[in-house]
């Protein structure tokens, strides 16, 4: 006698059946190809098994040979998986895009594992992985497993933006303000124009200097130095690396605008605002300009803090930046002369005289007796003959 819950003979199923007036189909002296013994007994006498994929119904055996095991669909039949680091990537992505982030992170281990398995990984591929992978723990709030992958990342190729940022964001969640403050500075040595890192680095001022008081700098772990192959391989890396870093700064920017300043944002923004005049005074214009970035990122409503980052752009001899800050600042204020005139000199270097020349009247229409800028419309005229 077989335990309870075991499937019954075919025998046993058959005489069964016949008692009842509901025989399966002759030949089929297998075990059940079908739905199970009760769900049949109970569907009526014109039972037929269901359809194979095809359409098709299973036929009897006319010689008394057993009849071939049906397979349906679905039935102990695992999930198949590409089978090349490409193919399990591009999954795991389109995944991703789709918010299934549990599956994207499988497809991204998967493909890890096959790449580790090959031997002798392209470490680029490799690092990828792992930043994508994180992203997926980032988006499930799984922040420590986050900071595991994005380190494996940046120990095959360090200083790549996409893992600092996302471990800077795992860091910031789990409260380690002074972990998260050194990732996003580091992401500003390479590159000074991410918004993300800038609105990071704001953010975690504001709560380290409320937690540890105006001592914090202090108490930071030391922040790496960026060496200049990183900056320039980030340079070099395709536009779409860019262009999503781009879109980015402009949601990103467009929020700033549009957000009011408290009376505690403009207080910090004097604050940031003066430690960037004092790095100026030191020669240090680099260091400045993230001051001052953080400064308009507390408050963007006051002119000067434009114009001074403006003159960091003209030493450093970053042009069309300047340009756009000295057009910011003359937004807010139609007579800071400063704007003008170093719009004009950031024009000129561009071999815009035109515009440069318009700059300088408008100046000395403001302060006629100004004598670098009377020498520099001397300068400028003499281009535009």
């Amino acid at each position: 006698m077989q335990p309870p819950g075991v499937q019954e003979s075919s025998k046993f199923q058959t005489e069964h059946a016949q008692r009842a007036g509901r025989a399966g189909p002759p030949g089929l002296t297998g075990p059940a190809s079908g739905p199970p013994l009760a769900a049949r007994l109970a569907v009526g006498r014109r039972y037929s098994p269901p359809a194979l994929p095809s359409g098709r119904r299973p036929a009897p055996q006319e010689d008394g040979r057993k009849a071939p095991r049906t397979r349906w669909p679905g039935a102990g039949m695992a999930p198949k998986f590409p089978d090349s680091v490409e193919k399990l990537r591009a999954a795991g992505n389109e995944s991703f895009r789709n918010g299934q982030y549990a599956e994207a992170s499988a497809l991204y281990g998967r493909a890890l594992r096959v790449l580790q398995a090959q031997g002798s990984s392209d470490p680029e591929d490799e690092s990828v992985l792992f930043s994508n992978r994180a992203a997926c723990h980032l988006k499930d709030g799984n922040c420590r497993d986050c900071i595991k992958d994005c380190t494996s990342a940046l120990a095959l190729v360090p200083f790549s933006i996409k893992p600092l940022l996302r471990r800077a964001s795992a860091y910031e969640a789990l409260e380690k303000y002074p972990m998260a403050y050194v990732d996003y500075k580091t992401v500003l040595q390479i590159d000074n124009s991410v918004t993300s890192a800038l609105e990071g680095i704001n953010r975690m001022t504001r709560a380290l200097m409320d937690s540890l008081g105006p001592e914090w700098r202090l108490k930071l772990p030391s922040i790496p130095l960026v060496p200049v192959s990183a900056q320039k391989r980030w340079n070099s890396l395709p536009s779409e690396n860019h262009k999503e870093m781009a879109k980015s700064k402009s949601k990103a920017t467009t929020a700033t605008k549009n957000r009011v300043p408290s009376a505690g944002d403009v207080e910090k923004a004097k604050v940031l605002k003066e430690e960037g005049n004092e790095l100026v005074k030191k020669g240090n214009h680099k260091k400045a300009i993230e001051k001052y970035s953080e400064s308009l990122l507390c408050s963007n409503l006051e002119s000067a803090t434009y114009s001074n980052r403006a003159l960091c752009y003209l030493v450093l001899k970053q042009y069309t930046e300047a340009v756009k800050d000295c057009t910011e600042a003359l937004k807010l204020d139609g007579k800071n002369v400063k704007a003008f005139y170093r719009r004009a000199q950031a024009h000129k270097a561009l071999k815009d005289y035109k515009s440069s020349f318009a700059d300088i009247s408008n100046l000395l229409q403001i302060e006629p007796r100004n004598g670098p800028a009377q020498k520099l419309r001397q300068e400028v005229k003499q281009n535009l003959h």
